[in-house]
């Protein structure tokens, strides 16, 4: 375990940096506030990582993930103060729960190396089928998350999604499709106006449960933006 947890440390340690905090009013025009709002809804949005299958009553997910966006408006952020790079990379540390009546819940916590933005967030997931041998597992997801540590910007995001998967063995391939609700306000910068709007999301994935560690990797995208990524752990 100890060793485990030291690869998973030194995996984070190597992520890159995104030099400089995110400063609103490094930007002058509504459209720069909108896209960067875009970029940041698509990246900071609640990526699954998990089959559509319950985890049964006290059933559990937990490990570390990373996903990396693909900015549409890179220079936007840059302006912004949070570094010249054309994609983000995001660590979280996420666990999820099973419980009763084909319920999961989620919750995570992440931040963006190197600036000052961080994330919260959390799903409640309903299994309409919880699958078996000859059908697939069917789940209904709620989402949220929540940018905190920027001053001068207050964003969230809330997501609706139905996803499909079908266990083999080990492998459990998943795919799902949604919507994001994005709620970006800025603070104390009065040349903006609050910026609302919803995203398209489509995301596919697969789960590789060896019993003494998991592994899941997951295509997203939301708006324009795609994202990859990975999660290691233990689900039981």
């Amino acid at each position: 375990m100890k060793l485990k947890l030291a690869c998973i440390a030194s995996f984070l340690v190597s992520l890159p940096a995104f030099a400089g905090d995110v400063t609103i009013g490094n930007l002058t025009t509504q459209a720069q506030f909108r896209a960067l709002s875009e970029d940041l809804g698509a990246a900071l949005s609640y990526k699954p990582l998990t089959p559509a299958a319950p985890l049964g009553v006290l059933g559990f997910d937990m490990g570390v993930a990373v996903t990396t966006t693909k900015l549409e408006n890179s220079a936007v952020l840059k302006q912004a103060g949070g570094g010249d790079h054309s994609s983000v990379a995001t660590p979280t540390l996420r666990f999820n729960l099973g419980l009763p009546l084909g319920i999961d819940a989620g919750a995570m916590y992440g931040a963006i190396p190197g600036t000052n933005i961080r994330l919260v967030g959390g799903e409640l997931r309903y299994a309409i089928l919880s699958g078996g041998v000859a059908e697939p597992a069917i789940g209904l997801r709620g989402s949220y998350t929540k940018l905190t540590g920027v001053d001068q910007l207050e964003l969230n995001t809330r997501g609706v999604d139905v996803s499909i998967s079908k266990g083999f063995a080990i492998f459990t391939p998943y795919a799902g499709v949604g919507k994001v609700w994005v709620s970006s306000t800025p603070v104390g910068v009065p040349l903006f106006a609050k910026e609302s709007f919803s995203l398209n999301k489509v995301f596919v994935g697969a789960n590789l449960n060896l019993g003494v560690v998991n592994i899941a990797l997951e295509g997203d995208r939301t708006g324009d933006a795609t994202s990859y990524g990975v999660k290691i752990g233990f689900r039981f």
